[in-house]
């Protein structure tokens, strides 16, 4: 993906799960961010994209939303673009792991390439990099705190029929 790409536009969302700041090209979003004890910074105006995109993410706040749709623009390596849109596939409700996602990349040992790229996401709970965990079901990291992870992996086993045969996670 094109690394060239300035946020133009940033908007706000006050959510459960803390303050997010949220960058678009105009085109597209080409992030979210945590801002936990960080103060907004409001350049301009939130756009049409932006608005949407904090729509969408309050529906999924209250349950209501199990996918985006949104234009999206990661910026990233090629193998990490190939990542995100792995775990990306992963259904509302449901976990997977880094191994299982090496594995459907064709390569059993990118397992902690896997994990440094979902690491690395600049647009998490729409690329939901917290759906990914350990092996043995394990909380692994989470750029927001695993708290956050937590309480997204809850949020979304409480909202989700897919999930009614899945273990508890914690």
């Amino acid at each position: 993906m094109d690394n060239s790409q300035e946020a133009k536009y940033i908007g706000y969302l006050s959510s459960p799960i803390g303050l997010l700041e949220i960058t678009s090209d105009g085109q597209y979003i080409t992030s979210i961010q945590f801002l936990n004890d960080a103060e907004p910074k409001q350049i301009n105006e939130p756009n049409e994209l932006i608005q949407d995109c904090i729509k969408q993410l309050n529906e999924y706040f209250e349950g209501s939303r199990k996918e985006f749709d949104l234009p999206l623009r990661p910026s990233g390596t090629e193998f990490q673009c190939r990542v995100w849109d792995r775990i990306s596939e992963i259904p509302f409700g449901m976990t997977s792991s880094y191994g299982l996602i090496s594995k459907l990349l064709g390569n059993s040992k990118l397992t902690r390439a896997v994990g440094l790229a979902n690491g690395a996401n600049p647009i998490p709970i729409i690329i939901p990099c917290h759906r990914v965990i350990g092996s043995d079901g394990s909380l692994t990291g989470y750029a927001g705190g695993l708290d956050k992870k937590k309480w997204l992996l809850n949020h979304e086993q409480q909202h989700s029929k897919i999930s009614e045969g899945q273990l508890k996670l914690f």
